[in-house]
């Protein structure tokens, strides 16, 4: 079986509070977009979990999300079958697009069905939450509100469709490194809450990432990234999570191509779209 795992950005992200479980209380908005790894299953004999990748960069061991998603479903179903599990890697580690969430909640999905567990989203949603913050968000996928840790997901209506153009700095940047830095001054709340009032009226001008002012005081250079993309018609321009990429939504291809020529003058970048749930799902499932 093959399947495709795809990234996400941020619309929005907002910091809470602390909370006792030295996690962060958060509200995010998440949205998927066209970049994609390929996950590929195939029996193993015995009961081993065999995992292989392409990037270098990235551990293969008991300690990938991949590898611990397989093995929370073995352990938690007493699975006695071999897995052999290749991924080919598009989607760049540490630039907050979500890879290896995805990565581990498509492999609940495809093993899911692999292994005739006939488990429903539900319960592989909660399966996700003991993998990590992320992961329960990409088996809802489209445009959908994060709360709690981030884990706690709500679908929305789709936005319209846009296209994305994606920096991506050659440096990948530590999420918890940059949740340690984020002073408790800077926490929103409820009642100016920029995300809530962007679900009263759809205005994506109206959105922020609250962690953004600690990401650039780490990293300037993506600030320099942010006034780029400003002024060339962007609806949006933000960086997505902790980063290091960094987005600007259009509503135009043309649009979006000509500010991809200019950002790829001082940063790799690369130009893809927004999809909808439905989008989604019915590529998600086109490798199943």
């Amino acid at each position: 079986m093959r399947i495709n795992s795809f990234a996400k950005i941020n619309l929005g992200l907002e910091v809470l509070r602390k909370r006792e479980d030295n996690y962060h209380e958060i509200k995010t908005l998440f949205q998927t977009i066209s970049l994609y790894d390929i996950l590929e299953f195939k029996p193993a004999k015995g009961d081993k979990i065999l995992l292989q990748g392409n990037e270098s960069t990235l551990s293969w061991a008991e300690d990938n999300l991949i590898y611990k998603a397989a093995l929370l479903l073995k352990e938690e179903f007493d699975i006695l079958k071999g897995i052999e599990i290749q991924a080919k890697k598009n989607i760049p580690p540490g630039k907050g697009l979500g890879g290896g969430s995805s990565n581990a909640a498509m492999t609940l999905y495809a093993l899911n069905k692999i292994w005739d567990l006939h488990l429903e989203k539900k319960a592989l949603i909660a399966l996700g939450k003991k993998l990590g913050a992320d992961v329960p968000y990409f088996l809802e996928g489209g445009l959908c509100l994060g709360t709690g840790r981030g884990d706690d997901i709500v679908p929305l209506a789709d936005l319209p469709h846009f296209w994305c153009v994606l920096a991506l700095p050659s440096f990948a940047i530590s999420t918890a490194s940059i949740y340690s830095s984020f002073p408790s001054s800077l926490t929103s709340d409820d009642k100016e809450s920029k995300i809530m009032q962007f679900l009263e009226k759809r205005e994506l001008g109206l959105l922020e990432n609250r962690l953004e002012e600690t990401v650039f005081c780490s990293f300037p250079q993506l600030k320099s990234i942010k006034s780029l993309f400003q002024g060339k018609g962007s609806e949006l321009v933000l960086v997505t999570g902790t980063g290091s990429a960094v987005f600007g939504l259009f509503a135009e291809r043309e649009k979006a191509e000509k500010a991809l020529k200019e950002i790829k003058e001082s940063f790799p970048a690369v130009l893809v779209e927004t999809l909808s749930r439905k989008q989604y799902w019915i590529s998600l499932e086109a490798g199943v």
